[in-house]
């Protein structure tokens, strides 16, 4: 347990009462940015973002058991999370969406569905579908979108395909439904500063978002990205820049909301650049040192919600 932020173990820990992980699962399905020969996302190469991924040519129930006995094996683990973790989970016709998240809610042993997906393809339908198996299976239901970054000019250069309004809308449909939601976001992405990362952990906060996924950039190879960076048409900021960046987002970002990941994990055959050569567990020691220099811990900043400024009247 981190005196520093709310790690998202200890998030589990306190829903489930033991250790619960992950078992990923990847869908034959793509989403909106790639239809019609689009290249998707500028950050996004063309496996998506699911590199710890089961082969999609298996059955979910075959995904789950094989992710299930690695898992079972290295840490005696006896309850899961399905997740649906690559592209866009929801970008499917809704029959064929209900029958892949009922066959893993029927599985031995899973507890949550998770659901990774984007602001723009998130319809009350779909949610209606999600309570259906909730309710059905008595699983617990976590959405999970990828909004990166609260500058919406930033999303427009990156061909997001969505802006603000679409992701706070999102958020309320899911909110109203009673479900999870963790939010991934990018805190070095080309164009964005400081302010874009302090504004991003305010706005997740004022949104009682409860859990985020926080990458540092990496660069896939094959995408849009890539062709930039080895043109040299972006540049990525440096380690001490990011670490910088972290500080400050995890002191504004509200206490409650729980930390996934604060750097990516990328094989390194599959990039361009990541994480400036560095392993992520040496990233999060040198987080966690300066952090304690610093006398920082997360929501140490958190005083800018409910009439800030009537302080003091």
């Amino acid at each position: 347990m981190s005196d520093l932020y709310y790690a998202y173990s200890d998030y589990l820990k306190k829903k489930y009462h033991e250790k619960v992980y992950k078992l990923p699962i990847s869908l034959p399905v793509t989403c909106p940015n790639r239809k019609d020969g689009g290249r998707g996302c500028a950050f996004c190469a063309g496996q998506g973002t699911g590199f710890e991924a089961a082969n999609i040519g298996a059955s979910v129930t075959e995904q789950l058991k094989a992710a299930r006995k690695q898992i079972e094996a290295k840490y005696h683990a006896h309850k899961f999370i399905a997740y649906f973790q690559n592209y866009t989970n929801t970008y499917l016709p809704p029959a064929d969406f209900k029958a892949y998240i009922s066959e893993a809610a029927g599985e031995e042993d899973i507890v949550e569905i998770a659901v990774s997906t984007r602001p723009d393809c998130i319809r009350d339908d779909y949610l209606e579908i999600l309570k259906d198996v909730s309710e059905g299976f008595s699983v617990r239901i976590t959405v999970e979108l990828g909004l990166q970054t609260a500058n919406y000019h930033t999303l427009a250069r990156m061909g997001r395909g969505h802006g603000l309004a679409e992701f706070i809308d999102a958020i309320m449909r899911i909110q109203r439904f009673g479900f999870e939601i963790c939010v991934h976001v990018i805190l070095n992405l080309p164009g964005d500063t400081l302010t874009d990362s302090i504004e991003t952990a305010k706005l997740l906060s004022a949104l009682n978002i409860p859990v985020v996924k926080i990458h540092s950039l990496y660069i896939p190879k094959n995408s849009l990205l890539c062709d930039w960076y080895k043109g040299g048409k972006i540049a990525v900021c440096s380690k001490e820049e990011y670490l910088d960046r972290l500080v400050h987002f995890i002191e504004y970002l509200s206490p409650d909301t729980a930390v996934e990941r604060l750097f990516s994990r990328i094989p390194e055959k599959d990039s361009a650049f990541s994480n400036w050569g560095v392993s992520w567990w040496r990233l999060r020691d040198e987080f966690e040192r300066k952090m304690t220099e610093r006398e920082s811990f997360q929501g140490k900043q958190f005083h800018y919600l409910n009439g800030s400024a009537l302080k003091g009247l």
